[in-house]
């Protein structure tokens, strides 16, 4: 181990050297697969084309508004090593890093280090900023965070994915990134060497342990076998209810005879819209068929402010002690907000099983399924 450290430290002592280092990888990072050849995103991406001409601090100027923070400018950042993280909400892969983030900010921020959470959005309700002042309180997120719903600072950085870092030093320039989760180690040791670059004493080599807990968990990719979905027709795979989708009218829908893995589908009166599916009426039905410890669900009332119950079933049982924080042993639930939702977190054998949850009421807008 120690020599690792060492070989690594080397590396990076080489790597940090040049202008611009991209140590982990660039914008065509491949997937991770797990020991059967599954594919797992452990980030996903949205393009939003060119970068522009201006320096990519100087884009923070450009932020829509700022939280826990007075604006940051490039001024006020002068001479400080600047971790810039793009996130958003809902994304699981972000949130199992935000331990460590939360980490990185309260060890250094007194050695001159500044993390700055610029929260870019995936589905419409996160450019909502009642929703994310709601949701950086709810998941401890107490760095500065510049609101980028209209991807300026997104563009500027030329970014492609959530979550994404960019290790800046304290002249400016991005030194490291690293798209996706992992790489703590390396990347805790890009940021002490920046911070001794400025000047700061006192550093060491030690590297922070957190202890996550619920969404921060790391999933289990030795067990993975379902990848991100979405339910709207514009990005959906694996929809298996006869006679397929019909998009943007109310239909109905039954359930196949059987389901093959990540395959799912629909029973009652839903609309699939671009982005989401939504029940029409009460007791509207999705079932997936998966493979993973944990089962997430971003979904939220159509309406603010209404509250929309439902219950979830595996393999047509209650959950019991295979249950998510979001739910009862019982698998019942309610949703009150527009958010990222555990379901399911099975501690036994992972398995085939079949995910079945029923909308009690309809006012529900379902957008996708990830998976731990």
């Amino acid at each position: 181990m120690k020599t690792n450290r060492l070989l690594a430290a080397a590396v990076l002592v080489l790597a940090i050297g040049a202008p611009i280092a991209v140590i982990v990888g660039d914008t065509k990072v491949p997937q991770s697969t797990t020991p059967t050849g599954e594919r797992v995103a452990f980030f996903h991406g949205l393009g939003a084309g060119p970068a522009t001409a201006q320096s990519q601090l100087a884009s923070l100027e450009r932020a829509d508004a700022w939280l826990n923070s007075p604006p940051l400018t490039p001024a006020a950042l002068r001479g400080k090593v600047v971790l810039v993280h793009f996130w958003t909400y809902t994304c699981i892969n972000w949130l199992r890093t935000q331990a460590t983030l939360r980490a990185w900010a309260e060890k250094y921020k007194d050695k001159g280090l500044v993390v700055i959470g610029v929260h870019t959005p995936e589905f419409r309700f996160e450019k909502n900023i009642d929703n994310v002042r709601q949701q950086v309180k709810a998941l401890h997120v107490d760095y500065p965070v510049a609101v980028d719903s209209n991807y300026a600072i997104w563009r500027a950085f030329d970014n492609n994915y959530w979550p994404a870092q960019y290790f800046i030093d304290a002249q400016g320039q991005v030194r490291h990134t690293h798209f996706g989760e992992g790489a703590y180690d390396q990347s805790e040791m890009v940021i002490q060497r920046l911070l001794m670059e400025a000047g700061a004493s006192g550093i060491g080599d030690e590297l922070v342990s957190p202890r996550p807990s619920g969404f921060e968990v790391a999933a289990n990719f030795a067990t993975l076998k379902s990848p991100e979905n979405y339910t709207g027709y514009e990005r959906t795979e694996g929809f298996a209810s006869p006679g397929g989708a019909a998009r943007d009218k109310p239909q109905p829908y039954e359930l196949p005879a059987q389901l093959r893995l990540n395959d799912w589908a629909l029973s009652g009166d839903w609309t699939i819209k671009r982005d989401a599916a939504a029940p029409n009426k009460a007791n509207g039905r999705l079932v997936y068929r998966f493979h993973a410890r944990d089962v997430h669900l971003v979904m939220g009332p159509a309406a603010p402010g209404t509250a929309v119950k439902f219950r979830v079933t595996i393999d047509g049982q209650p959950p019991g002690a295979a249950h998510g924080f979001d739910i009862d042993e019982q698998g019942y639930g309610t949703v009150t907000e527009q958010r990222l939702h555990q379901l399911i977190r099975q501690p036994g054998a992972i398995a085939d099983r079949q995910f079945d949850i029923e909308f009690l009421d309809p006012g529900v807008e379902v957008f996708c399924f990830t998976f731990g």
